[in-house]
């Protein structure tokens, strides 16, 4: 099968590991070294399925307390006025 970007139309991907930015009802979290298939034209990203349900299980474990994050930062938020 010949892969294509969905962005681009290049067909030429490198593995990559990137940081991933996960946002559910107005939270984040960011998740660092998560490997990828990136376009080595434009940079688009494809993850596969199991990588972005275990983000999403990582997400649900914080937010339940059932573990705590090695990491936190503080984030300011402004309107583009």
């Amino acid at each position: 099968m010949n892969k294509v970007c969905n962005f681009c139309g290049n067909k030429n991907f490198k593995d990559a590991r990137v940081q991933y930015i996960y946002r559910h009802d107005g939270k984040f979290l960011i998740v660092n070294d998560v490997p990828c298939e990136q376009c080595e034209f434009c940079g688009e990203q494809y993850f596969p399925a199991g990588v972005l349900q275990k983000i999403e299980a990582d997400f649900q474990a914080l937010q339940t307390k059932r573990r705590k994050a090695p990491a936190e930062i503080l984030v300011p938020v402004e309107s583009f006025a």
